[in-house]
């Protein structure tokens, strides 16, 4: 788009069906198929034009296939190898899923990957640009060497919006300088039970807290018609709608099933419009997001058999009708990854059913695990239910319509290539300083007996842990692998880095605290959980190596718990030194039984402070002070989950918004 275009409206949308089903269209299927040359540019070629008269000329133009394409989003992985795919299939997207990067894995070999495919789809009749997705959802986690920054439950312990719109801008200019021009975030869920394997890509418990927190919308994408300048890209609100009110199901335990994640909310609807809607309301009206994507969980408001549910890929009444029509969203909504083959039915149904529901673009990759078929059936699927009526052409040119114009406002048709002005900028000092602060403004004092904290930077420090000195799980999820990993190293400082540059004293580190503690030491113990990415969260390991329960599945009690290894290292540092810090690395609250906690002086909630673990020690030594308040209730123990402020009976360890100070 233009960047002398208006913002969108309503008015906009009916500006462009007029357009379409009128005068304009009709004209413009008497043009050539072909692009003009540079002297005599078609009309969708002519930035001067406005954005809605521009879409209906190329929509005019423009094949059945052509139109499907644009729906249709492939995984790079499966058109690397054959970059002719995407012209051959007028593919309308690629993404990368998590992990799936170009080798090396570099700021330029990403932009070189990226306008590789690019070059594939202008090479196509109408040289439709490509939109290429990533997972930019704390910094742009994929690239190793990207600034990686706190997840969201962190930032929401922040209560910082104009820090968090400054992180926005961050990741979009580190992920737009090295091609992709679309980020998968923010995740705008309302987290209602800690148990949830996703809680920490929420910025918290109250639909308050995370509006709040939208301000990442505007980081990520501008000001209205700032979108095509080259530190801005495409966000998506997700996932619409309730992905953090699903209910814990007892009975999945020992069937394979994840009890709570992509779970049934179970709810009134005047609970789900309070506490899963209300997000979405100034996502779309103050901040324009310009994509949203559906969340795998389904809806019941009948409380009834799981018979009863609808799953959100397949929700009209919520996604035409709630998003579309009554918030008027304009832009347009992106499937989850092979998220349509959970509805019922054979795949020609669900295609129907997600299509008509009014969703516009389909994640269908092919390379994932155990996966035989994907976007290449999905083409010939959709092709013939349109061409049996069983999908409208209407509907078509309103999912097409929608992309388009995000295209058009990307100044994709201008600018398809990566500018990469700002590619040196990727994991820069200043980038750095920033993650640091919002480190520090993360940090939530939860005790602080004889003001054992800040500690003082000539004595002698002893430090303890399993998340001391590890950045990877200081990272979490999504860290250059979907899951993240312990053994995953990106640039910046662990928690004990930070803690030997800020001491003047003597600095001892032993994991397991089995190193000799030295007289007159302060303690400092890290522990937490490992990474994850979704289902159960960290169970005593990683995704992929469950400590399990029943036929595989963990049971509740074994989610939120502290590992023994932390637990024997807590006992021992607290009984030896002269106070004892303890630091809590993870994505949600950790259950510290009551005599473990009586045996400690300081207890911080670090979260997922990500690639700068100096920031943490920033407040530990009183260079920054504590500001951080709890994004959501600390429970006592995990039979209270759910518990959330406002409940009847609330009782918790520590209440959300809750946080001590060292402000002097």
């Amino acid at each position: 788009m233009s960047s002398h275009a208006p913002r969108r409206s309503r008015r906009w949308r009916r500006t462009a069906l007029a357009l379409i089903s009128g005068g304009v269209l009709a004209t413009a299927l008497l043009q050539p198929t072909s692009p003009a040359t540079a002297d005599d540019p078609l009309p969708y070629q002519d930035p001067s034009l406005p954005t809605a008269q521009r879409v209906a000329d190329l929509l005019g133009r423009m094949s059945l296939a052509e139109k499907i394409g644009q729906m249709t989003q492939a995984e790079r992985i499966d058109v690397d190898a054959d970059t002719s795919l995407i012209t051959d299939n007028y593919l309308g997207s690629v993404l990368s899923g998590g992990g799936s990067v170009p080798d090396p894995n570099t700021p330029e070999a990403w932009a070189d990957m990226v306008d590789r495919y690019q070059e594939a789809a202008l090479a196509t009749p109408l040289g439709i640009p490509l939109l290429y997705g990533v997972d930019s959802v704390h910094g742009h986690g994929n690239l190793q060497g990207a600034t990686v920054f706190p997840h969201n439950i962190g930032l929401g312990a922040t209560r910082d919006p104009a820090l968090v719109e400054k992180i926005g801008h961050i990741t979009a200019e580190e992920t737009r300088a090295t091609g992709p021009q679309w980020a998968f975030a923010p995740c705008i869920c309302v987290a209602r039970d800690d148990r949830w394997g996703r809680t920490y890509e929420s910025y918290g418990e109250t639909p308050q807290l995370v509006e709040s927190m939208e301000t990442s919308i505007d980081g990520l994408q501008g000001k209205p018609g700032q979108l095509d300048r080259s530190d801005h890209v495409l966000a998506s609100a997700k996932h619409f709608a309730g992905d953090g009110l699903t209910s814990y199901d007892e009975s999945a335990a020992g069937t394979g099933a994840y009890p709570i994640d992509q779970g049934i909310d179970r709810v009134s609807r005047a609970e789900f419009a309070r506490l899963a809607l209300a997000p979405y309301v100034p996502a779309v009206k103050k901040h324009h997001v310009g994509t949203v994507m559906p969340s795998f969980s389904s809806t019941d408001f009948n409380g009834g058999d799981t018979d009863d549910a609808v799953k959100m890929h397949a929700n009209q009444e919520l996604i035409t009708g709630w998003l579309k029509e009554q918030q008027g969203f304009e832009g347009f909504v992106i499937s989850d990854w092979r998220a349509i083959r959970q509805l019922p039915g054979t795949y020609a149904e669900q295609v129907e059913a997600s299509v008509n529901a009014g969703v516009d673009m389909f994640m269908e990759p092919i390379q994932a695990p155990n996966n035989p078929d994907g976007w290449d059936v999905f083409i010939p699927t959709l092709t013939q239910l349109v061409e049996d009526g069983d999908v409208s052409m209407d509907r078509i040119d309103d999912a097409v319509s929608r992309i388009l114009t995000a295209k058009f406002e990307l100044g994709l048709f201008e600018h398809p290539l990566t500018d990469r002005t700002h590619l040196d900028q990727v994991g820069s000092k200043a980038h750095h300083q920033v993650a640091r602060r919002a480190a520090s403004e993360s940090q939530v004092l939860l005790r602080n007996q004889q003001r054992t904290l800040p500690l003082k930077s000539h004595q002698d420090v002893y430090v303890a842990g399993s998340n001391a000195d590890n950045i990877g799980n200081q990272a979490g999820g999504w860290t250059l692998t979907w899951q993240g990993g312990s053994t995953n190293v990106i640039p910046g400082t662990t928690i004990l880095d930070g803690i030997e540059q800020a001491a003047h004293g003597k600095v001892v580190y032993s994991e397991d605290a089995s190193a000799r503690i030295p007289r007159g030491s302060a303690g400092v113990v890290v522990v937490g959980e490992t990474p994850y990415a979704e289902g159960f969260g960290d169970v005593g390991g990683p995704q992929w190596a469950y400590d399990p329960g029943d036929n595989g599945v963990p049971r509740p009690e074994q989610t939120m718990q502290l590992s023994d290894a932390d637990t024997q290292a807590v006992k021992t540092v607290c009984a030896r030194t002269v106070s004892c810090t303890v630091l809590v690395v993870s994505g949600r609250p950790m259950i510290i039984p009551p005599g473990l906690l009586n045996q400690i002086d300081a207890l911080v909630a670090s979260w997922l402070p990500g690639s700068e673990g100096a920031g943490v020690a920033d407040v530990l030594y009183g260079r920054r002070p504590f500001t951080g308040k709890l994004p959501v209730t600390w429970p006592r123990s995990v039979a209270q989950e759910p518990i959330n402020i406002g409940d009847k009976h609330y009782h918790p360890l520590y209440r959300y918004g809750f946080g001590l100070s060292t402000r002097r």
